[in-house]
């Protein structure tokens, strides 16, 4: 199983799509449990990320816990500005670092603020020089302004990251804020990603595989299967905030249908017994075993309306069609080269990137 627990609901950055820290009597600042009390999920061989707020603001209470489960696998999720002062030993316990970082500088800056990216990428190449081994996923939040084919492969292009993964800023912001949706979903967005197909393509028909997470992590769930929705939040996946309460999605901190219990009241039975929330259109689409509904949030929240839920399914579909309509071809490459189509399967654990865009 996989557990993501808040560090703290503080932020040291307010990005534009974001808004930064949450309210303390929502998420508190601080953890306010006995750490004791995760003794009852937490298991040899589970996942635990550790998200906010930042993270990294109550690295203290990251070590406490890599301390307390060794056998566990540690994720973050962090803004990255903050990851050089990592302890040599907290760095090791990582196996994942997933950092936000929107592709070009004038991208990033445009939400983070100015100066963040080269703030982060010098924190990302100090963590590099330290010796991490683990992998480093840079995550996108893609906007209107974004060009998902010059973004994915600036980063691709720098040599510091292993991955890029990307989440349309969908229903995060209000639909106002794309004033041509429909024509930036198919003018912009479906360009770019076939033009990034292909690329991803290609190279890999070169022996080379690029690491674009939604094309690998879907081809996955094509030949494989998967958890519904993807990241496994409700199912495979739970999160804790800082007060004890335990709940379905990490994004889902004050929705009702998202609440699952309290730390100490909660067993790991309890969780395991839970299934998938999957309504309509999802539960008759012939996409769902792939697609997952997408998003657990998004999915029930519906913030956009039926609008958001069309946007959403196209842009689903369309990068599906890619991976499926190319099976062949992706086989091909990887018969007529040194890669094993198990080489290209992503992630080889839960390490909370979400697979669909």
């Amino acid at each position: 199983m996989q557990f993501i627990l808040y560090t703290t609901g503080r932020c040291n950055l307010s990005c534009g799509y974001c808004g930064g820290s949450f309210d303390p009597n929502v998420v508190p600042w601080k953890v306010e449990y006995r750490i004791g009390l995760l003794d009852e999920l937490i298991k040899s061989g589970d996942v635990v990320a550790f998200y906010g707020g930042e993270p990294l603001l109550n690295m203290a209470f990251m070590k406490d816990v890599a301390d307390r489960f060794p056998d566990a696998r540690f994720v973050v999720q962090t803004n990255g500005l903050l990851l050089d002062r990592l302890s040599p030993k907290l760095l090791d316990s990582l196996s994942t670092i997933l950092i936000s970082i929107d592709g070009r500088e004038v991208v990033t800056d445009m939400y983070r603020g100015k100066g963040v990216y080269r703030k982060v990428l010098n924190s990302v190449s100090a963590v590099r020089a330290k010796g991490f081994e683990g992998e480093l996923v840079a995550r996108m939040t893609l906007t209107r302004h974004s060009d998902v084919f010059s973004d994915v492969m600036h980063l691709l292009d720098l040599g510091i990251f292993d991955s890029v993964h990307w989440q349309l800023s969908f229903v995060w912001v209000p639909i106002e804020s794309w004033p041509d949706l429909w024509g930036w979903i198919r003018e912009s967005y479906m360009t770019g990603l076939r033009r990034l197909f292909g690329e991803w393509l290609a190279r890999l028909e070169r022996g080379e595989v690029l690491g674009i997470v939604p094309f690998r992590g879907i081809l996955k769930r094509v030949l494989r299967g998967g958890p519904i929705p993807p990241c496994g939040s409700g199912t495979e996946s739970f999160t804790i905030l800082t007060d004890g309460r335990v709940v379905s999605c990490p994004i889902a901190v004050s929705e009702g249908w998202a609440f699952v219990g309290r730390l100490g009241n909660v067993s790991r039975s309890d969780l395991e017994k839970r299934k998938p929330i999957v309504k309509e259109p999802c539960r008759s689409c012939d996409r769902l075993r792939v697609c997952g509904t997408r998003c657990l949030y998004t999915h029930l929240e519906r913030l956009w309306g039926i609008e958001g839920v069309e946007a959403v399914c196209e842009c689903s579909k369309f990068i599906i069609d890619l991976v499926e309509n190319n099976l062949e071809r992706i086989v091909g490459a990887t018969s007529g080269s040194r890669l094993r189509l198990e080489d290209l399967m992503y992630p080889d654990h839960n390490n909370t990137v979400e697979i669909m865009p």
